[in-house]
């Protein structure tokens, strides 16, 4: 199920017209049908597994529905950063948006349960907990009257740490150091308990101010590590593991409302079946990301994980406070192994 010709990045003005833009789009025996194009933001770059896919997603949406369906995809920040893109999908000007799920936690903080360090075991065990309507459907049914629907949530990696000077294989390894985290209390939490001074800062300021000094290092995934060429700069790549954040396709839930009932059976079929696809595709992504970061100058080392597990749980106890939150650790919990 390979994708056709990519969904061009269109100006500014077509993703701001109407909600289900664009017709014309031939189907069936010969005949035209007026096609619906929904409009999908996107923060990274075309070649991101999730980015490839949504695309098989699309051409696949578009054949069963006769030409009727299929997404155009915005990448590349094209139409904002990630918050700006939720807020357009809020206020129906954005069809869906592809988001990080630490910032759901804004709309509804329950959601910092499935955010938690050192929570899922593998990434299959993560998909397979945050697709199960039965563990989920509560918590993202709280955000319908936001103006938002969760309609799957993907694979974002396994984030580790990468230093400046020399790698990391215990909490002491980075006492003092300032590494750059996602902007939240959890995030800033978790990385004094593992030993160092979690730092927020924009991704796009990253580089340079571990060039400068101003940062020791920084933690994320091994695709964002070599695709902004922090092995440049942080060459000490640290598989501490400590957390795997969920990303989310969000929708305005009167844009699906608006579906065809059978076209939206379809769309979340293909939706249930992108995610193994993307999986697969992460992995291998990895594979070559790894690659070019040691081509770069980066060592990768493994790390005593079970200390840094074990110097987080704090968090754990702190974020599972409701009725809700517990059900959901505990099912996470139980479909381990």
């Amino acid at each position: 199920m390979r994708i056709g010709a990519i969904a061009g990045i269109a100006t500014l003005g077509l993703a701001l017209t109407a909600c289900s833009g664009g017709s014309g789009g031939s189907g069936g025996e010969g005949g035209s049908v007026e096609q619906t194009v929904f409009r999908v933001a996107f923060n990274q770059n075309i070649d991101h597994p999730q980015a490839q896919a949504l695309l098989e997603v699309s051409d696949a949406l578009e054949e069963a529905t006769d030409g009727a369906y299929r997404f155009e995809l915005f990448t590349d920040e094209t139409l904002g950063d990630q918050a700006a893109t939720i807020e357009q999908v809020q206020s129906g000007t954005l069809d869906f948006a592809l988001v990080a799920g630490s910032l759901l936690e804004n709309f509804e903080s329950d959601f910092s349960v499935v955010n938690l360090p050192y929570l899922y075991e593998s990434p299959e065990h993560q998909m397979e907990v945050l697709n199960d309507d039965e563990i989920m459907g509560d918590l993202y049914e709280t955000l319908v009257d936001d103006d938002i629907q969760v309609l799957t949530a993907y694979h974002g990696g396994v984030r580790n740490v990468y230093t400046t000077d020399g790698p990391v294989e215990t909490p002491e390894d980075l006492g003092g150091q300032k590494i750059r985290v996602i902007g939240s209390d959890t995030n800033v939490l978790m990385m004094e308990l593992m030993g160092g001074v979690g730092t927020p800062l924009a991704q796009g300021e990253v580089y340079t101010a571990i060039q400068s000094g101003v940062l020791d290092g920084a933690e994320n995934n091994e695709l964002i590590y070599s695709t902004l060429s922090h092995a440049e700069i942080a060459p000490f790549y640290s598989r501490t593991q400590h957390l795997m954040m969920p990303d989310y396709l969000i929708g305005n839930p009167a844009v699906l409302e608006r579906m065809d009932a059978d076209a939206r059976e379809t769309l979340d079929e293909l939706l249930a079946e992108s995610v193994d696809t993307e999986l697969g595709l992460f992995a291998d992504a990895v594979d070559e990301a790894v690659a070019a970061a040691e081509e770069a100058g980066a060592t990768f080392s493994e790390v005593d994980v079970e200390v840094f597990r074990e110097a987080v749980l704090p968090i754990h106890e702190q974020r599972v406070t409701t009725d809700l939150t517990q059900s959901i650790y505990d099912a996470i919990d139980a479909a381990r192994g």
